[in-house]
């Protein structure tokens, strides 16, 4: 099975790889592949090193939190 995680655009560099910030986590990746333009500040899903959705804010807040909290139940 395979999860993609929400992050949260940092910085987007010339090569059009971008560092993004997943509950504190920092993670390089390739825009290459995304299905709309984006921003610092944009909610991006990302699987395998690459972007592949942008996301609302409160949406990506809310898959976050829920995240968290199968971890700290140990739901998994």
């Amino acid at each position: 099975m395979c999860i993609a995680f929400p992050g949260k655009i940092l910085t987007i560099g010339e090569d059009n790889v971008a560092v993004i910030d997943i509950s504190g986590t920092r993670r390089e990746v390739s825009l290459d592949i995304i299905d709309e333009p984006v921003a610092v500040g944009d909610y991006v899903i990302c699987h395998a090193g690459f972007a592949i959705q942008r996301l609302d804010e409160e949406v990506a807040l809310e898959k976050l939190s829920f995240l968290k909290e199968l971890i700290e139940n140990e739901i998994y």
